[in-house]
């Protein structure tokens, strides 16, 4: 190979049929603009491109000098004259109406002036769109003058073109940038979609919707007006008004189901579109988004995108829902579960209601918990349990009286938003404690109303309609626990109680005079028997004898203390424990029976006491001790002549 220098370096030519191909190709790329053209359907909106056009053909043109005094014009493809330097001559009508006849240059002479007129055609079909040209005075040749004219009308048609062109570049361009915004726009919403329906939390829901409108138009103002009970701790939620507002947009939007806009003028009179979009799922309408938006911001694709984005927020919004109540019920259930069993752990009615008042405190967040129930007794509302101080003790109402009143006249719970706007009712509870908010239930028991549950907090507004529905599910399992305490303690009672005095039985009596030998120092113990009691049943039968125990038991029961216990020992012999009395004290309240027992018995009986006492000093202290030694004082008493006391 021979060694080629640096200054003539080969260079391997291109085949001619290559660089055809290549000329070709980029010839096509090149004049796609060349290609576009107009139909005979577009004549009616190309009237202004010829306009321009032939504005765009004087502007270039203006630099050259003027010929002979040429006047030019242009005029549409059936020769109405579009755009003229000088006023409309006959002999100008006259040269249009040929030149649209013969589709040829047409040129009319008449006196000193001569017209000229030029068929301009379309690219590729050649069909006629307008007609260019001029008005010449005397001194030019005819064919120079035509020659001109038809230079000029080649002229002014690329000057059309041109604007044509543009047009169609900017159109392109126009729809190129709304295909952008549009992509864009639904970007926004598959994105929305996604984390919409990613989320089970509501007001993440609502904070990412507020976020998404907030990213498409940064000047809107946005709120969402809910109609439901939703707490949110954004600024941005607020309560739907629906009293006095029918002709509101949001309020009609929430109504009739559908978005709604209104124009409205700002202050300085600049245009805004207000919209009210309604949070739609299966279920129903749950709220309004309301938006403020400048109007020059908003087109048509922008509210069928806030639509669409409304739409998935709802059905996002009512699925998040659904899984809070769901999980909300399995909340309750195991909590009326775990309360339930608590409750029956305990079988006192005073430990009942003190546990249901703290479990209720606790559920409900409440600041104030009363707890009322029925007195037999009175027919009045007794408080059984409250943390409130004025109600801790025990206070009887009317029940007639309040919230408490109402409750249990109509048998159905209540929930009151403002106590001081509602004024119908006076309460101890609310007024004592200053609350706004209450939930009342009915306690229940064998389909009647047997007590009331009250909770209250000092802001208004503080319950929920959840709140309301799971008290009255509590309000039942509270109610049986307490029937269930209270048949336990009357069962308890009247296992612990004679049938004929009502004083308590013996083995209650031994069970606690062994307590108090724990815990006291000393306590004295008297055994009562009634003299000749067989006597009296032979003489005036059972009966009589059974009143004359009764009568005694009274008697008894009208001497002793409060704290002192009476129980019937046997047959017509009854014993009273004095707790930490000594034997002296036990001799006087002998004495002071067995003395009243003979004045006040009828017929007349008498009675005989044997008293015994025991000590913490003793060297044995036992039940079975002490009541020997006071049977044994008892003896003593019958054996001496009985109706008197005796100690031992």
């Amino acid at each position: 190979m021979a060694k080629q220098s640096r200054d003539d370096p080969m260079i391997e030519p291109i085949p001619n049929s290559s660089l055809s191909m290549l000329f070709e190709e980029a010839s096509e790329h090149m004049s796609w603009l060349e290609q576009l053209d107009i139909t005979e359907h577009d004549y009616l909106y190309i009237e202004p491109f010829i306009q321009k056009g032939y504005a765009d053909w004087k502007q270039e043109v203006s630099e050259l000098p003027e010929i002979g005094g040429a006047r030019w014009f242009v005029a549409n493809h059936q020769g109405a004259i579009l755009e003229a330097d000088m006023p409309i001559l006959p002999l100008v009508a006259e040269t249009l109406t040929a030149s649209v006849q013969t589709l040829q240059c047409a040129v009319r002479s008449f006196e000193q002036h001569s017209c000229i007129a030029v068929p301009v055609f379309t690219r590729t079909k050649g069909q006629l769109f307008t007609i260019f040209g001029c008005v010449l005075g005397e001194g030019l040749d005819a064919t120079v003058s035509t020659l001109l004219v038809k230079t000029n009308a080649h002229y002014f048609r690329a000057c059309f073109y041109k604007r044509v062109e543009a047009w169609f570049v900017l159109d392109l361009l126009t729809i190129q940038k709304q295909a952008k915004r549009e992509e864009h726009r639904r970007s926004i919403l598959f994105q929305a979609v996604q984390k919409l329906h990613g989320k089970i939390d509501v007001d993440s829901i609502l904070s990412e919707v507020f976020e998404r409108i907030a990213g498409m138009y940064p000047d809107a103002k946005v709120e969402l007006l809910m109609s439901q009970d939703h707490l949110s701790r954004d600024p941005r939620v607020k309560s739907l008004l629906l009293h006095g507002e029918q002709e509101h947009v949001c309020v009609r939007a929430f109504m009739e189901g559908r978005m709604l806009r209104k124009e409205l003028e700002g202050a300085e009179g600049e245009p805004f579109l207000e919209i009210g979009v309604p949070l739609i799922g299966k279920q129903g309408v749950y709220g309004v988004f309301h938006l403020l938006l400048p109007q020059d911001q908003v087109e048509e694709v922008d509210l069928q995108l806030i639509s669409m984005l409304a739409d998935t927020a709802g059905t996002a919004f009512e699925n998040a829902k659904l899984y809070e109540q769901s999980n909300l019920l399995i909340s309750e259930l195991r909590l009326i579960n775990e309360l339930t069993k608590r409750l029956n752990q305990s079988l006192r009615p005073k430990e009942v209601f003190k546990f249901a008042t703290e479990e209720l405190l606790s559920i409900f967040k409440a600041e104030y918990c009363c707890i009322s129930q029925i007195a037999k007794e009175n027919e009045h509302f007794e408080v059984m349990s409250s943390n409130v101080p004025s109600l801790s003790q025990k206070e009887f109402f009317p029940k007639d009286y309040g919230f408490s009143g109402l409750v249990y006249s109509t048998q159905e719970p209540i929930i009151l938003s403002d106590y001081k706007a509602y004024g119908k009712f006076a309460s101890k509870l609310m007024e004592d404690t200053d609350s706004r908010s209450l939930i009342a239930a009915p306690l229940i028991v064998r389909g009647e109303v047997n007590g009331v549950i009250m909770l209250s907090h000092r802001e208004e507004r503080f319950f929920s309609y959840e709140n309301y529905k799971l008290l009255q599910v509590l309000a039942s399992h509270i109610g049986l626990a307490i029937a269930n305490a209270s048949l336990h303690a009357e069962v308890r009672r009247m296992a612990n109680r004679d049938m004929l005095t009502g004083l308590y039985a013996r083995h209650y009596l031994d069970d606690t005079i062994q307590e108090f030998q724990k815990k006291d120092n000393n306590g004295s113990l008297i055994i009562v028997d009634i003299d000749q009691f067989k006597g009296v049943n032979d003489t005036y039968g059972h009966q009589t004898g059974d009143q004359i125990l009764k009568q005694v038991c009274s008697v008894i029961t009208g001497t002793i203390r409060k704290t002192d216990i009476a129980a019937r020992w046997g047959g017509e012999e009854l014993a009273l424990y004095l707790p930490g009395a000594s034997i002296e004290h036990g001799h006087q309240i002998a004495e002071m029976i067995r003395l009243r027992v003979e004045q006040e018995t009828e017929p007349r009986v008498t009675v005989s006491c044997g008293i015994a006492e025991w000590n913490r000093d003793d060297e044995k202290i036992s039940v079975e001790s002490l009541f020997y030694q006071a049977d044994m004082a008892l003896y003593k008493a019958k054996n001496n002549g009985r109706n008197q006391t005796q100690i031992g």
